[in-house]
C-alpha cells in the first residue's frame, strides 16, 4: 500500500512537542497564579463599554498562515485579563457565581488534556465512575438518597430542564415521547412554582411544549414563600376544569432574596395530589449542610429530583451543574435512544452511560474538578466555608441596617438586598418612592461600571433593591466593612446628578 511521503511523519501545526508544551504551560501557571495573588489589588471590572472592548480585541480576519503559540497564548492571557470582570474578586458581590477555587482550575486543565468523552463508559471508564461517586457525595452532603441517579450538567438552567422533562415522562398519563404534550381530550398539563421562582421554568415551558400558559404562578407570602393555601386551591380548580397537574416546583434558596419555599409542607402537598416534587436548589441546596439555616431546607431530601450548582455555592469553576433524581429510571426513560451506530455495551456487564440520563451524547467530564473540590475541602472544611459566608451576609445587614443613608431590606442565606436614601428623602413616603427607584437603579449601573464593588438588584414589594450575593470563599469582614461607605458615595453622586438633570428640565420646560 502507497503512502504519501508528507503523511509518513505529520507536521500539524496544532501539535506541540512535550518540551514546548511544558514551557508554555509553566509561564502560563506563572501568570495565572500572579492573578490570583493580585485580585484583590485590582478593580473588579474595568467597566468598559462593548465598543471599548471590541476596540482592544481588534476586527483582524482569521489568518492565512498560523502564528506564534506563545505570543497567541501571551496576547489572550492580557485580553482576557486587562477585559475581564473577575468574578472570583473579593469584592464581587452581585450574581449567584462562585470563586472559582485553583484546584478546579488545575482540574480543567488536567481533563482538557485527557479528554474523555463522559457521554459513554467506553470513552470514559475513569471520569464516568467519578461522576457517579461525585453524584452520591454531592446527594450526600446535601441530605438526598445517595442511591439516586443523576448527571453533571452545564448550570441550573439544564438542572432544572432535565427535572421538568422527568417529571413530565413520568407524570403524564399518556405517552408523551410520542404523543406530544396535548392529548386530543385537551388534558393539558399545568405545573406550579412560586411567583419568585426563576425565569427557567418559563423558558423550559415554552421550549418543551408546554407553553408558559400551563404554568400557575402562585403568590408568596410576607417571606416570600410560596402560599401552600392557594396552592392546593389553584390545584383543585384545575383539576375540576379537566386539566392534569403534573408538576410543583419548590425553590431552596430564590434568586432575589434566598428565601425557601415550606418544602416539607409541599413535598406532602404532591404526594396527596400525585405530583412529581422538583426543587430549584441550584443556589440554595449546599447551604442544607450549614447549622441554623431555614428548617425548610431538610425537604430536599423529600424531593423526586433537586437542581444544585456546585459552580454556584460549591466553588467549582464554570460550568459545574447538577441535577438528581431519586428513581434513576425515570431519567433513562426520559432520555434513553440508542441507535445500532451506538455499540456500547461491555461483555458481561451493563456499563453506566450518561448519554441515557441527560440531554447530551457528548459530554465534558465536567465532574472532576467537583470531585476534587470536595476531596480537598473535606465535608467540613466545604461546609465552614459555606457558613462562612452566610456569617458575612448577616453581618453586612446588621452594618447596612445601622448605616446612615442606607436600608437594608432583607437578608436570606447569603442574600442582603437593600438600597440608598439620602438623607433628606423620607423612604416611608409613597410619593418618594418612584425617585427612589430611578435613583437606585442608577447607582447600581454606576457601581457595576466603578470598578470598586460589583452588586446586581432586585424588586422587594416594589421597590429597586441592590442586592449583594456572597459565595465568595475571598471575601472578608474588611470588603464588607468597606461596602456602606462607597455605596452611600455614590449614591450622593448619582443623587446630586438626578436632581441636577431634573432641575435642568424644569427651567427648559
Amino acid at each position: 500500500m502507497r503512502f504519501e511521503a508528507d503523511l509518513v511523519h505529520r507536521d500539524a501545526p496544532l501539535d506541540m512537542s512535550a518540551s514546548e508544551f511544558r514551557e508554555l504551560g509553566h509561564e502560563l501557571i506563572d501568570l495565572i497564579s500572579d492573578l490570583l495573588a493580585g485580585l484583590p489589588d485590582r478593580r473588579v471590572t474595568p467597566g468598559e463599554t462593548p465598543a471599548e472592548v471590541q476596540s482592544a480585541l481588534g476586527d483582524a480576519g482569521l489568518p492565512e498562515e498560523g502564528l506564534d503559540a506563545e505570543a497567541c497564548l501571551g496576547r489572550a492571557f492580557d485580553l482576557l485579563t486587562d477585559h475581564s470582570l473577575f468574578n472570583g474578586h473579593p469584592r464581587f458581590l452581585g450574581y449567584v457565581t462562585s470563586s472559582a477555587a485553583p484546584i478546579g482550575t488545575l482540574a480543567d486543565l488536567l481533563v482538557s488534556a485527557v479528554n474523555p468523552n463522559a457521554g459513554a463508559w467506553i470513552l470514559s471508564p475513569m471520569a464516568t465512575e467519578i461522576e457517579a461517586q461525585t453524584i452520591r457525595w454531592i446527594a450526600d452532603f446535601i441530605g438526598y438518597p445517595t442511591e439516586c441517579g443523576g448527571l453533571l450538567v452545564s448550570g441550573g438552567n439544564m438542572a432544572n430542564f432535565v427535572g421538568l422533562l422527568a417529571a413530565r415522562r413520568a407524570k403524564a398519563p399518556w405517552d408523551v415521547r410520542s404523543t406530544g404534550t396535548r392529548t386530543g381530550n385537551s388534558r393539558h398539563l399545568v405545573l406550579y412554582a412560586s411567583d419568585q421562582t426563576h425565569t427557567w421554568v418559563s423558558k423550559a415551558a415554552d421550549l418543551f411544549g408546554l407553553g408558559t400558559g400551563s404554568i400557575r404562578f402562585i403568590e408568596s407570602d410576607s417571606r416570600f414563600r410560596m402560599r401552600t393555601d392557594l396552592l392546593r386551591g389553584q390545584i383543585e380548580s384545575d383539576r375540576a376544569a379537566g386539566l392534569h397537574p403534573f408538576l410543583l416546583v419548590g425553590t431552596g434558596g430564590t434568586v432575589s432574596t434566598g428565601a425557601v419555599d415550606p418544602l416539607p409542607e409541599m413535598a406532602a402537598i404532591a404526594r396527596e395530589y400525585d405530583l412529581w416534587l422538583h426543587v430549584d436548589g441550584a443556589y440554595g441546596a449546599p447551604a442544607a449542610a450549614v447549622p441554623g439555616v431555614p428548617s425548610d431546607l431538610a425537604g430536599l431530601s423529600l424531593a423526586d429530583s433537586v437542581a444544585v450548582d456546585p459552580h454556584k455555592w460549591m466553588y467549582a469553576p464554570l460550568e459545574a451543574g447538577c441535577v438528581l433524581v431519586r428513581d434513576s429510571q425515570v431519567l433513562r426513560d426520559t432520555f434513553e435512544y440508542s441507535p445500532p451506530y451506538y455499540h456500547f455495551g461491555a461483555e458481561g456487564s451493563e456499563p453506566l452511560n450518561y448519554y441515557c440520563y441527560g440531554p447530551q451524547n457528548s459530554r465534558s467530564a465536567r465532574a472532576v474538578k467537583v470531585w476534587l473540590a470536595l476531596q480537598v475541602a473535606g465535608r467540613r472544611g466545604m461546609t465552614r466555608m459555606i457558613a462562612d459566608d452566610i456569617r458575612l451576609a448577616e453581618a453586612a445587614y446588621r452594618i447596612i441596617d445601622s448605616y446612615p443613608g442606607l436600608e437594608a431590606l432583607t437578608c436570606g442565606l447569603s442574600i442582603v438586598t437593600f438600597r440608598y436614601v439620602p438623607a433628606y428623602l423620607d423612604a416611608a413616603d409613597p410619593g418618594n418612592q418612584e425617585y427612589l427607584n430611578k435613583l437606585n437603579e442608577t447607582l447600581v449601573d454606576r457601581l457595576q461600571t466603578g470598578g470598586e464593588f460589583f452588586l446586581s438588584n432586585a424588586v422587594v414589594r416594589g421597590a429597586f433593591a441592590l442586592r449583594m450575593c456572597i459565595v465568595n470563599f475571598r471575601t472578608t469582614m474588611s470588603d464588607i466593612g468597606a461596602l456602606p461607605a462607597a455605596v452611600v458615595l455614590a449614591g450622593a453622586q448619582v443623587d446630586a446628578q438626578l436632581r441636577r438633570g431634573m432641575t435642568e428640565s424644569s427651567r427648559v420646560g
